[in-house]
């Protein structure tokens, strides 16, 4: 049981780092036609998290192979049930993905504009699609034991003794998912990750970019605190029972309005408005996996069908290989990250970037590769 808590914390690291790091990636991304005048500004935008935003995917990668290895029954129950929810994620991921490889593989502006579309559209996409799927982990999905021979559901005082031969399943399909807490779910972590992205461009940019990054950070730092609060506190009286949750919930509070104060004009101090950003960031995933806990998913058909911790997890030899193969390997992984962001820790004018890069459309031959010559 203390090894499975363990993992049950690890996972949520795993998430808290991700959304720290991809948060102001896809901020970036949403804010790419309103900082950026032109092309050049573009490219210069882009350019910020350039050395980073596939580096830091692989911490959702590594948040989705711990979970499955972890807690396979949550893994299992989560992926079947939210199947079109993930896809939905998974689409605007790998297109995200083709618009930042492909920007600058054919050398003519409109090119260029095209996928730096298709990355703004795709950055709005996903982090309310997660902030979706994190307001269902706290508000209880419908979930309910079904006996795996009958197919029929398992009486909730008897869910115990049925575990060997049933399993829990997502019941209510896609729509089940939408509710007007897990929609304002998704327009907080929206609204967070906008207002982190502009504080990462005022850090990292010179210039006329830099100026209009800070003049959004204000105005998009409110609006977070708004929406997060909103929605923090609708989860902690309607859906959360664990009074623990409270401590990570007011750092939350305090950390995103101390980001605030900090975004004004008039106490503006950009380094420390995005630290506060990530420690609110941060508070909010540790709430999240609190207000969870001692389930991994809810039911909000019945408490009896929670998916607990215990019922999720791995074997006992398993998580202990899991422990000691983590404690090798973290170290490294954080060394290189930790190198790789002071590497590239200067800012980015317009000067550094150059947009006379890839093919010339007219030089390519259409219908032909490299293997055909």
């Amino acid at each position: 049981m203390t090894l499975s808590i363990l993992w049950f914390i690890l996972v949520a690291v795993l998430w808290t780092v991700y959304l720290i790091l991809e948060g102001f990636d896809f901020g970036v991304g949403m804010l790419l036609p309103f900082v950026a005048k032109g092309d050049r500004e573009r490219t210069q935008a882009v350019r910020t998290i350039g050395p980073h935003w596939d580096g830091n995917e692989v911490w959702l990668l590594t948040a989705g192979g711990a979970t499955f290895a972890a807690f396979p029954e949550w893994y299992a129950t989560m992926f079947s049930g939210m199947y079109l929810a993930l896809f939905l994620v998974l689409t605007a991921l790998i297109v995200r993905v083709m618009a930042l490889e492909w920007r600058s593989k054919v050398a003519t502006e409109k090119w260029r504009f095209t996928w730096d579309w298709a990355h703004t559209i795709s950055a709005w996409l996903v982090p309310l699609l997660l902030g979706v799927a994190f307001a269902n982990f706290v508000q209880g999905m419908k979930i309910e034991v079904i006996d795996v021979a009958t197919g029929t559901v398992v009486d909730p005082t008897l869910v115990d003794q049925s575990l060997s031969s049933a399993t829990h399943q997502l019941t209510g399909g896609f729509f089940s998912l939408l509710t007007p807490f897990t929609i304002l779910g998704g327009l907080a972590v929206l609204a967070v990750c906008l207002a982190h992205g502009a504080q990462f461009l005022a850090l990292k940019t010179t210039g006329d970019v830099r100026d209009r990054a800070n003049a959004i950070a204000a105005p998009a730092s409110i609006a977070a605190t708004v929406f997060a609060a909103a929605w923090l506190m609708w989860g902690q009286f309607s859906y959360t029972t664990n009074v623990l949750a409270w401590i990570p919930l007011v750092v939350a509070a305090l950390a995103i309005i101390a980001s605030t104060v900090l975004s004004q004009a008039t106490l503006r101090r950009e380094g420390l408005s995005f630290v506060a950003s990530s420690v609110a960031i941060a508070g909010t995933v540790a709430w999240v996996f609190a207000s969870m806990a001692p389930a991994v998913q809810k039911s909000s058909i019945n408490p009896a069908y929670s998916l607990t911790i215990d019922q999720a997890s791995s074997t006992t030899a398993t998580l202990t290989v899991m422990t000691i193969v983590t404690v090798c390997l973290l170290p490294i992984v954080l060394a290189y990250v930790i190198w790789s962001y002071w590497t590239f820790h200067s800012r980015v004018g317009t000067e550094d970037v150059t947009t006379k890069t890839g093919l010339l459309m007219k030089k390519i031959r259409l219908g032909e590769n490299f293997l055909a010559g």
